[in-house]
This record gives C-alpha cells, sequence and structure tokens, in this order.
C-alpha cells in the first residue's frame, strides 16, 4: 500500500497481467474438465453471459443455482460412486458442523447490518465467499471482487495486485485474503483485518468437510446430486470466465505490448507448465521493461 512512483506502478500493473495470464489457464484448464459435451458448454456459456450482463455480486449466486437446476434436469446420466467408504467423523459432529455452517452464512450479513464497512461485514463478506466457491480457488476471484471493489473497501487495482502477489507465494489461492483483509481501507490495523479475512475465508470450507464427509459416499451416488453438481461446476467456468473479461482483462489489458506479455505469460503456464513464480518474475520484468522503453523513447 506504501509503493508509489512509476517504478512501482509498472510493477503493479506487471502483477496485474499475471493475473491475466493466470485466470486466462484457469478457464481453459477447468472448461476442458467440466465442460465436455454440449449441455455442459451451454450452461457454462449462459452463466457467463449472466454474470457479464449482471454485475453485482448476488448474481454469481444466482447462476451456481441455475446451473445446478439445469444439471439436476440434464446431467442425471453422469456415473456416480462405485463404493462407499468408512466416514471418520461421527452423525453428531457431522450434524454440529453443518448447522454452524448454515447458521454462520445465515446470521453474519445479520449481525453486520447496522456496520456495513466493520470486522464483521469484513467476515461476512469472507465467509460467503469461501461457503460459495465451488470448482476451484480461482473461483474466489469474482465473488470477493464483486463484494469488495464495488462497496469501497479497495480498489480494483489494489485487488487485482493481490491477485497477481498470490501466483509469487506458496500455498492455496485462499491466502490472497490476508492480503485483501489488510489492504481494505475500513478495518484496522491491518493485522486485524488480514486475521479475520483468513479465519472467515477457510472456516465455511472447514465446517462443509465436517458435515459431508458422514454423508458424501451416500449423497454422490444419488443421481439427481451428481447431476447437479455437474451443473454447478459448469456454471461456475461460465463465471470465471466473466471475471476473466471484466474485471481481469478489462483493467489490465491497456495496449499491444501487454497482449505480448498476458500472452507469453499465459503460453508460459499451459505450454511449458512453468511454475507461477516463474509467470511472476517474467511478467514484472517484462512490465518494467516496457516501461522503461516507453520512457527513453522520443
Amino acid at each position: 500500500t506504501r509503493l508509489q512512483g512509476p517504478w512501482a506502478g509498472a510493477v503493479l500493473h506487471g502483477l496485474k497481467l499475471v493475473a491475466v495470464a493466470v485466470v486466462a489457464q484457469a478457464v481453459v484448464s477447468m472448461a476442458r474438465r467440466l465442460c465436455r459435451d454440449g449441455v455442459t458448454a451451454a450452461i457454462a456459456v449462459a452463466a457467463g453471459l449472466a454474470a457479464l450482463a449482471y454485475s453485482a455480486a448476488a448474481t454469481q449466486i444466482v447462476c451456481i443455482g441455475c446451473g445446478a437446476l439445469a444439471g439436476l434436469a440434464l446431467c442425471r446420466h453422469r456415473p456416480g460412486v462405485s463404493a462407499a467408504a468408512q466416514a471418520p467423523v461421527s452423525t453428531a459432529v457431522a450434524g454440529a458442523a453443518g448447522m454452524s455452517f448454515v447458521a454462520l452464512l445465515v446470521t453474519l450479513p445479520v449481525l453486520a447490518y447496522r456496520s456495513p464497512h466493520g470486522a464483521l461485514a469484513l467476515a461476512s463478506t469472507f465467509y460467503r465467499a469461501g461457503a460459495l466457491v465451488f470448482g476451484g480457488g480461482h473461483v474466489v476471484l469474482p465473488l470477493l471482487r464483486g463484494a469488495l471493489v464495488p462497496s469501497g473497501w479497495l480498489s480494483d487495482d489494489a485487488f487485482l495486485a493481490g491477485y497477481g502477489l498470490a501466483q509469487a507465494v506458496p500455498g492455496p489461492l485462499f491466502t490472497v485474503a490476508a492480503y485483501l483483509g489488510a489492504a481494505n481501507v475500513f478495518v484496522t490495523p491491518p493485522a486485524w483485518g488480514a486475521a479475520v479475512a483468513v479465519v472467515a475465508i477457510f472456516l465455511p470450507g472447514l465446517l462443509a468437510a465436517l458435515a459431508a464427509v458422514a454423508l458424501w459416499m451416500r449423497w454422490a451416488a444419488h443421481a439427481g446430486v451428481r447431476g447437479a453438481l455437474v451443473g454447478i461446476n459448469a456454471a461456475v467456468v461460465g463465471v470465471l470466465g466473466a471475471a476473466l473479461y471484466a474485471p481481469v482483462w478489462t483493467t489490465s489489458v491497456g495496449g499491444p505490448a501487454d497482449v505480448v506479455i498476458a500472452g507469453f505469460g499465459f503460453a508460459l503456464l499451459t505450454r511449458w507448465k512453468a511454475p507461477p513464480i516463474v509467470v511472476v518474475a517474467v511478467c514484472l520484468g517484462a512490465s518494467l521493461g516496457a516501461n522503461v522503453w516507453f520512457a527513453v523513447r522520443p
């Protein structure tokens, strides 16, 4: 947050181009894995168009819900789980975790109503993102951006810079919550915002895992559940594809040089299977080089 000047701007711009390459790679790989036929491809396209047409955060949740309904109706033929496994969690623990998951999802927004920019509001935002992400860590991008940027918690530039920085460190992408919690302009000190965001984004996944593990094998054998999950995953591809265009592409790519840098980063990830840290280094170096080139040209 203290970086200033043209060099700092070039570094932040390079991180935004990293985000373009990484999100594009995620969209392509998820589409290949989760949209293997015309039905799932149609669900993804419909979800993506809806997410682009209506930018509200609730739109993404509606798209996922509609994807579940479409999958329930059209994708029930998918093969199921062949054998059940011993559940390592008791039914009582699973039930308590499930009730806690739902209770926090419902009550945190109510508790945060009187202070829309307080710590409870921050916790509610990250808990909702952690609870509603399907299909992989990159899907958290549109959910968090839709909740944080329009409400003024931080700017698009700061958001995408953090997303690029997250590629330079080990660990799951959800750890970007620490940066976002610290960089927000309302909840201080930064360490407190970071702690609230990290706990809130990981807690729902832990509760959901405890709740589902006792029943998952039974549920996964049901054709309707399988179909709904297929539809959810396809819708998630569409939502992430919409996020790739807006805000990732529209706020990061400003000219042919940016297209070349982001495209090369994408090729490094997909064709040459380079580690993300290499892509970060290349995009930062190219962005700094372009900044010097355009600065010295007559």
